[in-house]
């Protein structure tokens, strides 16, 4: 096994994943979402002109500035076995579960689990950025602020490949944190990070950047898009620190603390964290649009290094190579070609993938970057517009937050949402967004977050079009989709 692959085994997220992403807007009611332009907030905030403590070891001052900022997000999710129950006519019909179980075999009823971890304050009006999977398959988040009063919150929306999510609390006046810059970080630098690992409310560790721009840390199970560049440190850091907040001696936010290197769960010398370039631009995204808007080179991409330069006779050694293109690529339009090595984006060096993808990643479709590449020795500049991961320039929507409601299943449906859609690996469906109690799809054991993909084998593709077919149906219906474990179901109902 290589070194790479040796250490990606070893990393364990800080909080083990809590159960389904509850909808971009509808999870608790808790009202409509402000602007962030119209209260304080990290956005319009910026702590940058004050004279902190540089003295190591004088660490006071960021962790009196922080620790109120950062809360305790504690989740319930659902947990379900199958029983031997069937029904007498799903044999008859031909409709047997085909992944075991027997029949139409009706789950037992949700047993709730508990899970915890940790999340910053980044509006006077209750936003908050965590991890997604500390909430992405919840039922139920509270939050517990510093002062220990306690929130019901509502996801905002999620982002699987950075690993990010917005919730919110339904509160005014509370204390938040600023944005940093984490580009001027440097290796050897004091840092801290705040959470509450082991539920051990307001924990503060110090220690120093190690490295950044870290990739492959965590095994995403098939994610093909993922976004990654994190910051390493060795502050202590175990689980229920997910989402929790690293932090520069001034007390700004450069980064939220998402994986732990270990054998055993446990912290083991290392820390990673998602730096604040991204959480900034993703968790503004996530509140203004419900989704993160993606801008994209459309290069396929490897790092220089002395094999490749030699296989290929480049004139450097450093630098990202460019050895394809997608279709629509918006590089190859801009004049980029094959064998270009890309050595500067916007006037910053990208030696490293990880670094032009995190550059990248800060912007939307239809905005401009400017390229240097090395061609045959030579640094020629190109201007290039991203497209979006369609091919074109348009900001997408998210989730509109609009729900139908079955009598016959005693179910809502709601939109899947773009996170919906990269965790379930599916491109069509509704998302089952509450469950009426005594209705079909409680008696049978689907819960809220389950994905309705197929029914009488006619894809669904909206939360309406789920309704019509299920109100024009005639005799017995056959539903196909994904439970919220991950585990895919035929039944007849």
């Amino acid at each position: 096994m290589d070194m790479k692959n040796q250490v990606k085994s070893y990393v364990v997220i800080a909080l083990l994943s809590s159960g389904i992403t509850l909808g971009a807007y509808e999870l608790l009611n808790l009202g409509s979402k402000s602007t962030l332009g119209d209260v304080p907030s990290a956005f319009t905030t910026s702590v940058s002109n004050i004279n902190a403590p540089g003295n190591p070891g004088e660490f006071t001052f960021a962790a009196e500035k922080t620790t109120p900022a950062v809360v305790h997000i504690k989740t319930k999710m659902e947990s379900r076995g199958r029983q031997q129950y069937s029904s007498p006519f799903d044999d008859f019909f031909g409709f047997g579960d085909p992944f075991g179980g027997g029949g139409g075999g009706r789950r037992q009823a949700p047993q709730q689990q508990e899970a915890s971890g940790s999340g910053v304050i980044i509006s006077a009006d209750g936003y908050i950025v965590t991890n997604n999977h500390v909430v992405a398959e919840a039922s139920e988040i509270s939050v517990i602020l510093n002062d220990k009063r306690e929130f019901k919150a509502k996801v905002i929306s999620t982002d699987p490949s950075s690993d990010l999510a917005v919730i919110q609390i339904k509160e005014t006046g509370l204390p938040f944190l600023t944005f940093g810059d984490s580009d001027a970080l440097r290796v050897g630098e004091w840092v801290l990070a705040v959470g509450n690992p082991f539920n051990l409310e307001s924990t503060v560790t110090a220690g120093i950047v190690s490295a950044k721009g870290r990739q492959n840390i965590i095994d995403r199970e098939g994610d093909i898009n993922p976004l990654e560049s994190f910051i390493q440190t060795d502050a202590a850091v175990n689980p229920g620190n997910s989402g929790g907040a690293l932090v520069n001696l001034k007390g700004e936010l450069i980064g939220i603390n998402t994986a732990i290197y270990s054998k055993t769960g446990q912290f083991a010398g290392y820390s990673f964290a998602v730096p604040v370039s991204i959480v900034k631009k993703v968790s503004g995204d996530l509140i203004k649009y419900g989704n993160v808007q993606r801008g994209f080179l459309g290069v396929s991409i490897s790092e220089v290094n002395a094999k490749l330069a030699d296989e290929k006779d480049l004139k450097t050694k450093d630098g990202v190579y460019v050895g394809g293109f997608s279709e629509n690529s918006a590089a190859k339009d801009a004049g980029i070609k094959i064998n270009d090595v890309i050595v500067k984006i916007d006037g910053a060096d990208t030696k490293a993938t990880a670094k032009l993808m995190e550059i990248v990643g800060r912007k939307r479709p239809g905005e401009s970057l400017q390229v240097t590449v090395n061609r045959d020795g030579q640094l020629k500049d190109f201007t290039v517009t991203l497209k979006n991961k369609d091919g074109n320039t348009s900001i997408t929507k998210g989730d509109t937050g609009e729900t139908y409601k079955s009598e016959f299943l005693g179910a809502k449906f709601g939109t899947l949402s773009s996170s919906d859609k990269e965790k379930f690996h599916v491109s069509s469906g509704v998302k089952v967004v509450d469950v009426i109690p005594d209705g079909r799809l409680e008696m049978y054991g689907l819960s809220k977050g389950s994905i309705i993909t197929k029914i009488n084998d006619k894809a669904v593709n909206s939360p309406k079009e789920a309704t019509e077919l299920l109100e024009a149906r005639k005799g017995r219906i056959k539903l196909e989709g994904i439970d919220v474990d991950g585990s895919r179901f035929i039944y007849v109902l």
